[in-house]
């Protein structure tokens, strides 16, 4: 029944007002039976709780946060995708921001004593920010840290773990055969982690193969665009030997890659072998589909989200690093079409 009141679901189940806030809030427990009761009653009357009200009454805005870099990465939209529905589970609506991977725009965005009262928490995707700037920061806003930077268990931080990742997709290349791998997107500088921890995944592997890394083959990126990607690869097509399989940074680095393979007559995977990371979509879609390792999206989400409201709550345990799991998708850009190395 649309407009349903508490005080209508407390006459159908036949107990106190008290008990059905009890119920639809959770902050008071109550019995088995009183819970199944009054959960039919709801179900029977449509009850839809007023939000606003509820957060009105709480000092809250019912709003949370989420900031990332840059909107048009798909890895980033699909992970807003993600925040959103496990938000809206707990009744919380997301508002997005994007900091263009600015240092200046994060502080900025950390800083805005209004984002206090705006939000009641936000989730932060940072490229520049450090650790010590988060700490001295006047905004006290409950915060959650995405992405690679390395916080060391100082903040509440969910994250991948890359050398991990760009080691398992190094070795799948080295398990197929192939023994001069490239990599595509280390970023030797002081914002550069994520790239750093995937150039150390990608130094252990070949280690572990028995085979040294060729610095020729380790091309730096500013960023983890498309173009970058078919620009690398075009350096590494002029070496006087050029590599046999290409570890690349991101899905979207891989995608470029494959263009510019395809641009220059070098098949896919037959000549080269190429490999992402991200498990976007579009990488399923492309030709070839692209092999890539996957960061469990939806785990990230939940977790981040959960998180921020039990800070909101105070109910959070300590800050800490939390690894999200991955896994390596096999597509044709190394096993060929119907799985042919």
């Amino acid at each position: 029944m649309a407009g349903s009141t508490l005080r209508d679901v407390a006459r159908r189940a036949g107990v106190s007002i008290r008990t059905v806030s009890n119920v639809v809030n959770g902050s008071v427990p109550v019995s088995d039976e009183l819970r199944t009761r009054v959960q039919a009653a709801l179900d029977e009357l449509d009850y839809r709780p007023n939000l606003v009200a509820r957060n009105l009454r709480r000092g809250r805005s019912g709003m949370i946060a989420l900031v990332v870099p840059e909107l048009d990465v798909p890895y980033f939209a699909e992970l807003a995708r993600e925040v959103i529905t496990a938000a809206r589970a707990h009744g919380y609506v997301v508002m997005l921001d994007q900091t263009d991977g600015d240092g200046q725009r994060e502080r900025e965005l950390l800083g805005r004593e209004s984002r206090a009262t705006m939000f009641d928490g936000v989730l932060l995707s940072p490229l520049t920010i450090s650790a010590e700037e988060l700490r001295s920061r006047t905004n006290r806003v409950p915060l959650v840290l995405l992405g690679e930077h390395i916080f060391n268990g100082s903040f509440h931080h969910v994250a991948i773990d890359n050398i991990a990742a760009a080691r398992e997709a190094t070795e799948h290349l080295l398990g197929l055969g192939r023994r001069r791998v490239a990599a595509i997107g280390d970023q030797p500088y002081s914002t550069g982690e994520t790239a750093q921890l995937r150039t150390i995944g990608y130094r252990q592997a070949l280690e572990r193969a028995g085979l040294t890394a060729a610095e020729e083959l380790i091309v730096p990126t500013q960023r983890f665009h498309r173009r970058l990607g078919a620009q690398a690869v075009e350096r590494l097509l002029a070496l006087p030997e050029p590599p046999d399989a290409v570890f690349c940074y991101n899905d979207l680095l891989a995608i470029g890659a494959m263009n510019a393979l395809t641009r220059a007559g070098v098949r896919v995977p037959d000549d080269i072998a190429v490999v992402g990371v991200d498990g976007i979509q579009e990488g399923q879609y492309s030709s070839p589909s692209l092999t890539t390792v996957a960061p469990d999206k939806t785990h990230i989400a939940r977790s981040a989200v959960g998180t921020l409201l039990g800070i909101i709550d105070g109910s959070a345990p300590p800050p800490a690093d939390t690894r999200a799991p991955h896994r390596l998708l096999v597509r044709e850009s190394t096993v060929g079409a119907g799985g042919r190395r």
